[in-house]
């Protein structure tokens, strides 16, 4: 047997699947380097309502800092009234390695509570050498916006999820 290897949602004119706005997301995000996770936020959701999302069925939860942006999913996923999660942080790194100790967490953690749960995460956390690094990634004007990033992939992941589900996915070889 084979798996369908995408739902049969039809897609809009973008390429983009448009059965997104059946879903419900949250994005998570964390308050840290707020100038910086506005702006991933913001390009997070102008994302979603270009896939079709309805913005008030976007839950925004915010967290102190990158390292609780996991559990934080988790407990989002875990409530059972979100198709995904989209984790939106920032670190930059410091003349320390708890910025490698905090990313490497932060980086596995989103990874088992999206395993964990079923419920699709993706990791829109930027981890940067500096702020003008952090800023150029978190451009809202441009389509590189890491936060855009990981809501498109939430939604495809969604869609993903669901198709693997519809009657008919599985076909015999």
């Amino acid at each position: 047997m084979t798996r369908n290897k995408t739902s049969t949602e039809p897609r809009g004119g973008s390429g983009r699947p448009t059965g997104a706005r059946a879903h419900r997301f949250a994005l998570v995000v964390s308050r840290y380097h707020e100038e910086i996770t506005d702006r991933l936020r913001e390009g997070a959701l102008a994302a979603l309502a270009e896939c079709g999302v309805l913005l008030d069925r976007v839950e925004i939860h915010v967290v102190p800092g990158a390292f609780e942006l996991p559990f934080a999913a988790r407990q989002v996923a875990e409530s059972g009234g979100v198709s995904g999660v989209v984790c939106l942080g920032c670190l930059i790194r410091g003349e320390t390695s708890h910025f490698d100790f905090i990313a490497s967490a932060v980086a596995h953690g989103i990874t088992v509570a999206s395993s964990e749960t079923g419920i699709p995460m993706t990791f829109g956390v930027l981890t940067t050498n500096s702020i003008e690094e952090a800023l150029a990634r978190s451009d809202e004007a441009s389509e590189e916006n890491k936060g855009r990033e990981a809501a498109l992939a939430a939604v495809e992941m969604v869609e993903f999820s669901a198709g693997l589900f519809l009657p008919g996915s599985l076909d015999e070889e």
